[in-house]
């Protein structure tokens, strides 16, 4: 006899509990310094519709940013997906010149702190700024002469890939 009343009490519970979920608040315009506008985007962008301020890294290619961008790229397992030197494995390649959503500075902050679809995470509310930007640093060092412990050139193909700072031909446009 007890079953029935046990039901019936877990059944009355539920429309309690559901209550207990609040929705999470936006964070506040303007939280993250360095994103990109609309305008900029080649991809779908996360959050409201919104133009915001272009930032230049404020590390620019600091040697010192640059090898504590890459001891953080290698702390919080982005060669996890990225591949240990950037070159790519479960997440895109950053040493090509094929970049989804764009490759300035603001964009790869953004990429970082907002996320990307299809399994990049945010990270903005996890690192400070300061991080963010160290990191995109040390990814725009890849495959220049500013690059801290760069790998040692492949034997299988001799030439080099485009280098990063010649201008790229054309950027992957609209890959979902």
């Amino acid at each position: 006899m007890k079953s029935p009343v046990i039901l019936t009490s877990f059944l009355l519970a539920l429309p309690l509990t559901g209550g207990a979920q609040q929705e999470a608040e936006p964070a506040p315009a303007g939280a993250l310094p360095g994103e990109i506008s609309q305008s900029e985007a080649i991809g779908t962008q996360p959050g409201p519709d919104r133009t915001l301020p272009k930032t230049q890294n404020p590390y620019g290619m600091d040697s010192n940013a640059l090898a504590e961008g890459r001891r953080l790229f290698v702390w919080y397992n982005c060669y996890g997906c990225h591949g240990g030197r950037g070159g790519g494995g479960m997440g895109p390649s950053l040493r090509d010149a094929t970049w989804l959503y764009g490759f300035s500075d603001q964009a790869i902050f953004n990429s970082i702190a907002d996320g990307r679809r299809y399994g990049m995470p945010a990270w903005g509310t996890k690192l400070p700024a300061e991080q963010i930007w160290k990191i995109t640093a040390y990814i725009k060092s890849m495959g220049t002469e500013f690059e801290p412990k760069a790998p040692p050139p492949n034997p299988v193909y001799p030439e080099p890939p485009p280098r990063r700072d010649i201008p790229r031909q054309q950027e992957r446009k609209g890959a979902d």
